[in-house]
């Protein structure tokens, strides 16, 4: 379900500021006060600890920010990026091909990464490959909803194709040069239909958990990394945003904005 099939827009375009300025959102963050944001992340990953163990160890790909370990209850959790950010554990690393051991982890996350990669389907072979066997892989990624959709044709922030394949390891599914090219609609073709791409990949995966979530809560955070206005609201109406973006999130390709898998490894 979509307005149109693909929607594409320069990085000159964008009507959000700081796009991948991931310095400036890091500085943000810890100034602690945008308390919408702190609220919007806090659920974003908190899900993710009742599938975590602590002996597990556990690498995430892709952590821009690498404000993971402020929601995370393990001190076993490391980061990596294709940067070199002091503040990474590992720099320099392709979530395509990481150099990391077969088998290392226990666990793998990402946030928001897969829309990013040109590729998709070798990071998955990637994921397996270092995946301890029965390991997990914890994701949260966009949602290309309606609504999704609208706000990306509005601020021209990124964009979305829906007629790219994330199956093929040839055609790219967005700029493989740009590392903040992205393409909104790959976690849709990927999840919607996940038993092809899981065929395709010879069935080194089952879903555990698929979920959908972030609607005004997102739309009223500021931004992540991009940044946009918001209003400020107290714990108690964010919480009754929160209700309201879990009651509306039972419509998947209409309204929310942020989708969570776990897969496990077979």
């Amino acid at each position: 379900m979509y307005f149109k099939k693909k929607a594409y827009y320069k990085h000159s375009e964008n009507r959000m500021s700081h796009e991948g300025d991931i310095l400036s959102a890091r500085k943000y963050f810890f100034k602690n006060e945008n308390k919408n944001l702190y609220f919007l992340l806090k659920n974003r990953f908190n899900w993710m600890n009742k599938f975590i163990n602590k002996s597990d160890k556990i690498i995430e790909l892709g952590s821009g920010a690498s404000l993971l370990k402020e929601f995370i209850d393990s001190k076993n959790l490391e980061t990596s990026d294709f940067t070199n950010f002091d503040f990474l554990d590992y720099k320099n690393v392709d979530a395509t091909n990481t150099n990391f051991a077969n088998e290392q982890f226990d666990k793998v996350i990402s946030s928001n990464l897969i829309h990013h990669l040109a590729f998709p389907i070798k990071h998955f072979k990637e994921v397996f490959r270092i995946l301890k066997p029965n390991g997990y892989y914890i994701i949260q990624e966009g949602n290309c909803s309606l609504l999704c959709q609208l706000m990306i044709i509005l601020m021209k922030h990124e964009g979305y194709d829906f007629s790219s394949d994330p199956l093929n390891e040839n055609i790219p599914c967005n700029d493989e040069n740009d590392l903040w090219s992205a393409n909104a609609a790959t976690p849709n073709l990927i999840f919607s239909n996940f038993d092809d791409f899981n065929n395709k990949l010879g069935q080194k995966f089952k879903v555990i958990e698929h979920n959908y979530s972030e609607i005004f809560c997102y739309l009223n955070s500021g931004g992540v990394i991009a940044k946009t206005k918001y209003i400020p609201l107290n714990e108690l109406f964010l919480k009754f945003v929160l209700q309201i973006d879990k009651l509306l999130s039972i419509f998947p390709k209409i309204f929310p904005l942020q989708q969570s898998i776990v897969l496990k490894k077979i």
